[in-house]
């Protein structure tokens, strides 16, 4: 099969087509087409349903450059993605969703469905569980919606608190007072709010006693009010940890828990609070989980590989531990 496809000018067609023509190269490495651009309009060759898919991505992007978007390889990938897996959805659903502007004056807003859905959770409920693997921007979104409502009015201040957990090392003793022994436990909340507010900003709502950024120990006994909490590296809670952070809000305050249930450095023989909790709390009106998967992952193209490569991993690894459990259980019903 063979179609054209036009983009409206010759700046346009730049942008859509990408430097040196790279969403090309993209969209041909992906489906078995051939791309022949000449001036300001495509000519694809290949199977129909390939042609259809590639199709679709060139319109996909042809709206976000009429948007006045800069189009990014990464948007790119993404709409590839929706359209291999023949989903409806378009990366155009994702535009003009900007949450918070970063304090180098970069819009932050949801990359993927996925996080577009996480977003809304947020907005409708009182507390929300986000679980997937890194680079998904469970923790960045919440801190962005916590900015947000925190310059709304919404809530008073903006409380970010994770367990301080080894990854698996044994960093020994560390100098200092108790801040700085915690400190390098909650260095990514810090990097994030840099990032988001600039040190500057930082500082004035640091004064301000507008944000706290505690480890999760420093959370007992407290009632939280009028309060955006986010919880993160919740796999790392024990039950006790979990059961203790979510009593603590208050009214007027809203709960962000975070976690990846696939990096747990808990002790061995110690259950994950963040996975008890997917079995106690579902069905709660009012409180809602997430989940994020290696599509939404927002870091480098390697990241989603090595996510993807994992779980392919742990799913043999699974199936082994199953089959040989089965053998197993066939050799006893015999003996007995």
């Amino acid at each position: 099969m063979q179609t054209k496809f036009v983009v409206n000018d010759n700046t346009a067609a730049l942008a859509v087509f990408g430097r040196g023509d790279e969403h090309l190269r993209l969209i041909e490495k992906r489906f078995p087409v051939k791309i022949i651009p000449r001036g300001n309009e495509l000519t694809l060759i290949g199977p129909p349903r390939e042609v259809a898919k590639a199709n679709q991505v060139l319109r996909d992007i042809s709206e976000l450059v009429k948007q006045g978007r800069f189009v990014s390889p990464q948007e790119v990938m993404y709409a590839i993605a929706l359209a291999e897996d023949g989903e409806d959805a378009s990366v155009n659903e994702l535009s003009g969703e900007v949450i918070q502007v970063s304090a180098r004056g970069k819009p932050i807003s949801p990359k993927t469905m996925g996080q577009k859905r996480y977003i809304e959770a947020m907005r409708r409920n009182g507390i929300v569980f986000c679980i997937g693997p890194a680079g998904t921007g469970k923790t960045y979104l919440a801190m962005a919606m916590a900015v947000a409502g925190l310059k709304r009015k919404e809530y008073g201040r903006l409380i970010l608190t994770r367990p301080a957990v080894e990854a698996g090392e044994k960093l020994g003793f560390l100098p200092g007072d108790l801040q700085d022994k915690v400190d390098p436990y909650l260095r990514p909340l810090y990097d994030a709010l840099y990032d988001i507010l600039g040190v500057e900003g930082y500082q004035k709502l640091l004064e301000r006693r507008a944000i706290e950024v505690a480890p999760l120990a420093y959370m007992r006994g407290r009632t939280l009010d009028d309060s955006f909490i986010i919880l993160d590296e919740a796999q790392n809670t024990t039950s006790e940890q979990m059961k203790m952070f979510l009593t603590r809000l208050g009214f007027g305050s809203k709960a962000v828990i975070t976690g990846d249930i696939t990096q747990i450095d808990l002790p061995s023989g110690k259950e994950s609070g963040l996975i008890e909790a997917q079995q106690v709390l579902s069905g709660i009106e009012g409180l809602e989980f997430v989940y994020l998967g290696d599509r939404d992952v927002v870091r480098h193209p390697l990241v989603q590989k090595i996510v993807k490569a994992y779980e392919r991993y742990h799913i043999l690894q699974d199936m082994k531990k199953a089959g040989s459990r089965t053998i197993l259980d066939g050799q006893e019903s015999k003996l007995a």
